[in-house]
């Protein structure tokens, strides 16, 4: 069997077994405070298990989109250098939630594998849990029974609870677990070594497939078990070790899962995949990582500095790295890969096809740009071995990896090459600093839901229609952030919108007439209402009044309403090519970001600026739908959000149905007048081949008409009221052109006299010409270009130059090439001597050295030091 159709043999199989087969989840995990992506095929059910929420399908089948590269599932650094690590892999699951149970379960897995998969009977183990007695947890014999029908007892294992007791974290849903493994070794091997003794002991060819996860029992935050109301099957099969013991290979690389992007990089290489360790690791590493990095930018993610971006980063960076270094490919690389992914997984994952010339150009942007970040660090580290140093110190190391991204081992293999240790102990150090600072930064607690009024139904939103609403609270918790301490509420009606699609939560207060609590934030965990209050109301039980901030939320619908105007008219403008690619909406404002690969011209802003007033104009009705088919929004047009998860019927929002049809979940204004006016204020480069306008809207956009007029208007006073400002304005840069030209030209000629003043007091010590003088200068590139215009005329000069700049004390040091070579000088270690007298700092080249300080009486002082190192040498 070939991939494909392993997966295709997966889902079919369950689908006759009655199970629902949904599509996977987006890899970048949205509502869901706890993880940045999507990491188990269980994440999209997380409501259902928790109870948060009812499905309509009881068994449930999918592959699933999964991400391990950071948290406590962080596979990263293992990636390439093993067979069977994965940063994005394929989960193939099936899902009971209060339906079937463990005998199910297991027999399905079973007939799955021997039957349709034909893997042999006796290369496959099973394990079950053998129960931890200071959980007061049993072994779990059920299992055990089961498994007996179809496994020999010498090849059911029992294992403990870090194998077989599956927790979703530090608290929720949990319970015993079944694994199976298959044992791929030689049968030569297998009859000197058994496989019972290699299961779950890290061997590479005897490996975990497929858990079966057996939900029975929630974990509290004090960390006690109860057990759920019902029980749920979760299981987890890994696609790519899958199709590796279908396909009989020692490695899941071999397979063709990654075979098509490793013979594309091996014929571009020229190097044969198979031939060396090192090149081998890279070519896993790159084949391995462009599938988590374009899967992870067709679902919205976009390579940058923090969060979810600089996951993605980090991965592309490794990836860069090591095609860098092992490969020879010095120029970007990774994103000709991408159309050999699509073809191999764009049938069942159409997102790679529909989105793969953004994917590649973004790809190759960001490479191009780390390639060049990469030379700036060579050029760094080549700095600190040309210093002088023996070693390079753990800071230096960690600055190397952390601004430039340079890995420890990248930083090791040159600096070994030139004769340097690296203090990996420091490095090591400065690593855990960098790590508790993160942890501190975003450390927070969480305590167990408290109910107060039991209720089995979700919450019921009516802020469509309504801004304030009877409602009694759910259940509360307690959240401490940052040493803060807040409280979450859950109510059964609410009319506050919970943050999610670029909108921002709704604030407000709760009142019983006797107390009012403010609503400080509304966010989605899941699918989850989550209202913020600094306090507890006094009576919990009693039946509150839910008002929502009537003056935000209007000016947010303003600014929501706008983003739909603006998105239809950016498409007329700029071409069908347009696509959202982020929001941010708030009572302030409006941020678009969007598919483009060019800068706006005026024109275009103008055009786009123009179309958006003329619909505010037209005075649009909002035409809001609820529980629309999915599949009857998309064939009426309606736009939808790449890397978004779309129920079986979705909410249509529709300003005009020949101008803007749209899916969406968030809140608008009632016909498209209500906005006023829309005015965009920016627009810019937010990465490669995505732009952002910033906008605003009526009386925020009237303000600023306002001001811009005042400012213009102080303006024509200040220049006398000329009938032309802009001419004048432009008259006032024309003259201020000519003086600035003149005024460098007075300074150069003073510099040439300068220069030649300080060669005629230059005085041979110890066989240099030495030129140590305190001089008055109007800038540093002065001081610079006088030194190297000195170092022209001397071909063994000692030069030290000390100024006051602007009140801030200078020193440049220069020195000829054969006093560097001769006498072992190095500039850079001389200024730092010096730069302590002005208490500062600097660094450069062997030859040539700068810095700067604070205390600009230590000057004299800088020149007294200089000219006793001169006669030292």
């Amino acid at each position: 069997m070939d991939a494909k159709h392993i997966r295709s043999t997966f889902l079919q199989f369950f689908e006759s077994k009655k199970h629902r087969i949904v599509p996977s989840a987006p890899i970048v995990n949205k509502n869901d405070p706890t993880l940045l992506f999507t990491n188990s095929g269980m994440n999209q059910f997380k409501d259902f298990f928790l109870g948060n929420k009812k499905t309509e399908f009881t068994r449930i089948a999918d592959t699933q989109k999964c991400l391990r590269v950071s948290g406590k599932h962080n596979d990263l650094e293992e990636v390439g250098i093993d067979t069977y690590h994965h940063t994005m892999f394929e989960m193939l699951g099936n899902w009971s939630f209060g339906d079937y149970f463990k005998q199910e379960a297991i027999h399905w897995a079973w007939e799955l594998l021997t039957e349709e998969y034909k893997l042999p009977k006796d290369r496959l183990y099973v394990t079950v849990f053998e129960g931890d007695a200071k959980e007061n947890l049993q072994p779990d014999e059920e299992a055990f029974q089961f498994w007996r029908a179809y496994v020999p007892e010498d090849r059911i294992l029992y294992g403990n609870k870090k194998d077989n007791f599956w927790e979703m974290g530090d608290t929720g849903p949990c319970g015993p677990c079944s694994e199976i493994h298959v044992d791929l070794r030689p049968q030569e091997e297998i009859d000197k070594v058994p496989g019972q003794e290699l299961v779950n002991n890290d061997h590479p060819q005897v490996i975990e497939i497929w858990n079966l996860v057996f939900m029975q029992f929630n974990r509290k935050a004090d960390g006690s078990l109860e057990s759920l109301p019902e029980t749920h099957i979760d299981t987890g099969m890994g696609f790519e070790r899958l199709v590796r013991a279908i396909q009989n290979k020692t490695s899941n690389y071999d397979t063709d899962v990654f075979q098509p992007m490793i013979r594309q990089v091996s014929t571009d290489s020229g190097i044969a995949y198979g031939t060396a360790e090192k090149t081998d690791i890279a070519m896993r590493v790159m084949v391995d990582h462009i599938r988590a990095i374009a899967f992870a930018v067709a679902d919205g993610q976009l390579p940058s500095n923090t969060g979810a971006g600089y996951v993605i980063r980090r991965i592309l960076r490794r990836a860069v790295r090591y095609a860098f270094t092992f490969l020879n490919l010095k120029e970007p690389y990774l994103y000709k890969l991408v159309p050999v992914l699509g073809s191999e997984m764009g049938d069942f994952f159409p997102e790679l096809l529909q989105q793969q010339d953004f994917i590649m150009r973004v790809i190759q942007e960001e490479e191009a740009s780390f390639l060049r970040t990469l030379d700036i660090g060579l050029r760094r580290l080549n700095e600190l071995i040309s210093s002088g140093a023996r070693a390079v110190s753990g800071a230096e190391a960690f600055e190397l990896y952390d601004t430039f991204g340079f890995p420890l081992d990248l930083t090791a293999l040159i600096a070994r090459e030139r004769g340097l240790t690296v203090d990996e102990a420091g490095f090591a150090t400065e690593m855990e600093k960098q790590k508790q600072r993160s942890k501190q930064a975003a450390s927070s607690e969480t305590g167990d839901w408290i109910t107060v009024h039991p209720s089995k139904t979700p919450t019921e939103f009516v802020g469509y229609t309504e801004l304030s609403t009877k409602a009694n609270i759910l259940r509360y918790r307690q959240v401490k952030e940052k040493n803060k301490t807040r409280f979450q509420l859950v109510l059964n009606r609410t009319p506050f919108y919970a943050e999610s699609g670029g909108q921002i939560g709704d604030t407000g207060y709760i009142t019983d007439g006797q107390e009012r609590v403010r609503i400080v934030d509304t966010k989605k965990e899941n699918d989850l209402i989550v209202h913020y209050v600094e306090h507890l109301p006094k009576n919990l039980e009693a039946t509150f009044d839910a008002l929502v901030d009537t003056d935000k939320r209007y000016q947010t619908q303003n600014n929501h309403t706008a983003t739909h105007l603006l998105h239809a008219a950016l498409r007329r403008v700029l071409g069908e090519h347009v696509q959202q690619r982020g929001s941010l909406v708030n009572e302030k404002g409006l941020r678009f970001d969007f598919s483009h690969f060019a800068k706006m011209t005026d024109e275009e802003l103008q055009k786009v600026e123009d179309l958006v007033n003329e619909r505010v104009r037209q005075n649009i009705a909002l035409q809001a739908e609820t529980d629309v088919p999915l599949a009857e929004a998309r064939d009426r047009g309606a736009m939808a959000l790449f890397g978004e998860k779309y129920g079986d019927t979705v909410r249509v929002i529709t300003f005009d149905p020949a101008y803007s049809v749209e899916l969406c979940g968030g809140t608008h204004v009632p016909a498209t007048g209500q906005i006023g006016l829309f005015k965009i204020i920016s627009e810019s480069s937010v990465s490669a081949g995505v732009r952002r306008i910033e906008a605003i809207t009526a009386r925020t956009a009237e303000a600023w008409v306002r001001q811009q007029q005042l400012q213009l208007e102080e303006l024509r006073q200040l220049l006398k009221n000329p009938k032309d400002l802009t001419g004048a304005v432009q008259s006032l840069m024309e003259e201020r052109q000519r003086l600035q030209k003149n005024v460098e030209e007075m300074q150069q000629e003073k510099a040439s006299g300068m220069r030649n003043e300080l060669a005629q007091a230059a005085t041979d010590i110890n066989g240099m010409q030495v030129i140590i003088q305190q001089v008055e200068v109007p800038n540093a590139e002065v001081l610079r270009n006088l030194a190297y215009e000195l170092r022209q005329k001397f071909d063994r000069l000692f030069l030290v130059l000390a100024a006051d700049i602007e009140g801030k004390p200078q020193v440049a040091v220069m020195f000829s090439d054969a006093l560097v070579q001769e006498r072992s000088l190095n500039a850079g270690n001389v200024v730092r001597e010096l730069a302590k007298e002005i208490k500062g700092g600097g660094g450069g080249q062997a030859f040539f050295a700068t810095a700067g300080g604070k205390d600009i009486s230590g000057l004299p002082a800088v020149v007294d030091k200089a000219r006793a190192l001169a006669q030292q040498v």
